[in-house]
């Protein structure tokens, strides 16, 4: 049983920074994907960033050059560095990871989700 859960999220002003954090539990044969969602209200579930198990990562255009995403392997945890927010990045955040087992089939998970409220 995989569980992922985030953690991070909050208020934070126009111009300022939050750090978040997604841990994931249980068996895991093998993560070869890590990745962040936002969902706001009214709009659809965006991919915000994601990177891969090779270290291979990619941005959505509204964050690019502002958020960071990382990862460390052997505590099976993904971060999103936020900088300079904006109101617009105001959402639920929800980190996704993909699982390979041997057989490679592949298999998706998702947090619970964590908001993220920007005030101007």
């Amino acid at each position: 049983q995989v569980q992922l859960v985030e953690s991070g999220g909050g208020l934070a002003q126009a111009g300022g920074s939050l750090r978040l954090s997604c841990t994931v539990s249980g068996s895991v044969d093998s993560i070869i994907r890590m990745a962040w969602y936002r969902q706001a209200p009214g709009k659809t579930r965006d991919l915000v960033a994601a990177i891969t198990s090779g270290g291979s990562t990619n941005y959505a255009d509204s964050v690019l050059g502002r958020f960071t995403i990382s990862r460390d392997n052997a505590k099976n945890t993904v971060y999103l560095q936020m900088n300079s927010l904006k109101p617009e990045d105001t959402a639920i955040y929800y980190c996704h990871i993909r699982e390979r087992e041997p057989t490679l089939m592949s298999f998706d998970y998702w947090g619970q989700g964590t908001q993220v409220t920007v005030s101007s």
